[in-house]
């Protein structure tokens, strides 16, 4: 069991962003600890707020963040004597899977990684499993045709994700940057909303059929993303519209119901299935298979699965990997300069 001080990113109340020390956490009764070798930072949900506390500060002192991560196990707590010291192990989890040199996390929330997988690649898994978890909301069917608006991280997994069911994929986004990186990904068609209409390429990818399905993948307001992926639906003969659409971000959106809206079915998309937030679940109980069979354990295990098949490609996405030490200026990179970055690694040593 390693004991002594860490190293870890935090915010304070003003949005500036620290390296702290502090005591390193033990596990507790169902957790494990782990040396952290890599962990990806979320633009969106860790870094969205950030300008909201620079326009309104308040004195909070920094707290440690971070919720996907990857290392090695160095001790257990009770109950997880199973997990043998050395597990390569990919970690997610609010409060757990931190930006640290170490971490304990809850031990159905730390996959062993197949050796296959790069500790990098598996320091996403957060954000892979929130795209799989929106694409199984989107009951998409072999063949159909999925359009994802916002190509941050968990727009470019949930594209992936989507082609790997068999569907034809549109992205959508304006930023150059985004769309490279969804193209080396092998994603089949992505338009610059800024330089093509997006209602004439969906008609033209879709052969006049309209999509079936929608995925919104970024927060804020996304009334007028929303109002350009309904236009793209497809359309019954009694002008309904019809088809699937699933909010992943945290999107405010305002947009009239019934007549307005057709036939279409609007569902939200939270986290990377059941068990998450759930803290018995975490620690190690579970949920009858033959009801719940994709849990965030299995979701999880399968995003590895297909990391190390090489159907799902993490490296593409990764723009830069920088030592801990350096979070601080990388975060702002971030925040600043969204078409410069987008997966950002963080080495603890």
């Amino acid at each position: 069991m390693t004991d002594g001080t860490r190293k870890v990113a935090a915010i304070d109340g003003a949005g500036r962003i620290h390296i702290i020390e502090e005591e390193i956490p033990m596990p507790k009764p169902g957790q494990v600890q782990i040396e952290v070798r890599a962990s990806m930072v979320s633009p969106g949900t860790e870094l969205g707020g950030i300008k909201g506390r620079r326009e309104n500060p308040s004195d909070a002192a920094p707290r440690p963040f971070g919720y996907s991560n990857a290392g090695v196990v160095v001790a257990q707590g009770e109950g997880c004597e199973d997990i043998p010291l050395g597990t390569r192990v990919a970690c997610m989890g609010g409060g757990y899977a931190q930006h640290a040199t170490h971490s304990c996390v809850p031990r159905n929330m730390a996959i062993p990684m197949p050796d296959e997988v790069s500790f990098e690649d598996a320091s996403s898994i957060h954000l892979v499993a929130t795209g799989l978890n929106a694409v199984r909301r989107a009951d998409l069917e072999l063949g159909e045709h999925l359009a994802v608006v916002g190509l941050g991280l968990v727009g470019q997994f949930a594209c992936q994700w989507g082609k790997l069911s068999g569907c034809h994929v549109l992205g959508l986004d304006r930023l150059p940057m985004r769309l490279k990186g969804a193209e080396e990904a092998g994603v089949h068609m992505l338009v610059n909303v800024d330089e093509r209409d997006p209602k004439e390429a969906a008609q033209a990818f879709t052969r006049g059929y309209g999509m079936d399905a929608g995925i919104l993948a970024f927060g804020g307001d996304g009334t007028p993303a929303f109002k350009m992926l309904v236009s793209l639906m497809k359309v019954s003969p009694d002008t309904h519209l019809m088809g699937r659409i699933v909010i992943v971000g945290g999107a405010r959106i305002e947009h009239q119901f019934a007549s307005r809206l057709g036939n279409l079915d609007v569902r939200s998309a939270a986290r990377t299935g059941p068990g998450y937030h759930d803290e018995p679940w975490e620690h190690g109980a579970d949920y009858p298979e033959v009801f719940m069979q994709w849990t965030t354990k299995r979701n999880l295990e399968e995003c590895l699965s297909f990391m190390a098949s090489g159907d799902l490609r993490v490296a593409p996405l990764i723009t830069h990997r920088v030592l801990l030490s350096e979070a601080p200026e990388a975060c702002e990179d971030l925040v600043q300069r969204p078409n410069e970055a987008l997966g950002v690694v963080f080495i603890p040593q």
